[in-house]
């Protein structure tokens, strides 16, 4: 086989493995945050049950794996959650929007698919109305006849700028051009 035919099956399985290899891999240490409107959700990367969550430095009362922020008001936060020795410390700089809407993947796909039909029918309306309009007469009354077109006759010659014959060169002889 060439390598033109190789390429798409070697890209299929590079993807293929890619994927299978990323299955069974969960990130240990990152942070899973999540924002609805102005609610902020972070997910600690501990897996313990007793899990302690430092927010400005101050010790909040929440003991669960999850810490929901209520009004958030897009101002940077540090945060930490902590279990016994170990702890992970998180840099939070969300932007909340309270009057954002949420839009899954399959909606933006919808909206661009619609856009994408209806440019290409605005497009093939366009090219069979002007396809249709180029035999016909304009409504302007035109004057000229509309059969086969006719040439029109060469134009007056000028007197002024008649070709040079060849017993005339001698007037034009001394219109050589000078050194500037």
């Amino acid at each position: 086989m060439r390598l033109e035919q190789c390429l798409p099956l070697l890209g299929l399985l590079l993807c293929a493995v890619g994927t299978t290899s990323q299955e069974g891999e969960e990130l240990e240490g990152e942070f899973l945050v999540e924002i609805s409107g102005t609610t902020v959700t972070i997910t600690c990367p501990l897996e313990d049950e007793d899990i302690r969550w430092d927010l400005f430095g101050k010790t909040q009362d929440t003991r669960e794996r999850k810490f929901i922020i209520k009004d958030h008001d897009s101002t940077p936060a540090n945060l930490s959650c902590s279990s016994g020795t170990k702890e992970h410390q998180l840099y939070l700089n969300a932007k909340v929007c309270a009057t954002c809407e949420e839009l899954d993947a399959l909606t933006v796909a919808g909206i661009i698919t619609a856009d994408l039909l209806i440019t290409l029918g605005v497009l093939i309306l366009v090219y069979y109305f002007s396809k249709s309009r180029k035999g016909r007469a304009s409504a302007a009354g035109d004057s000229r006849p509309r059969g086969q077109r006719m040439q029109r006759p060469p134009p007056v010659p000028n007197p002024d700028y008649e070709p040079i014959r060849k017993g005339q060169r001698e007037v034009y002889a001394g219109l050589a051009p000078r050194g500037i």
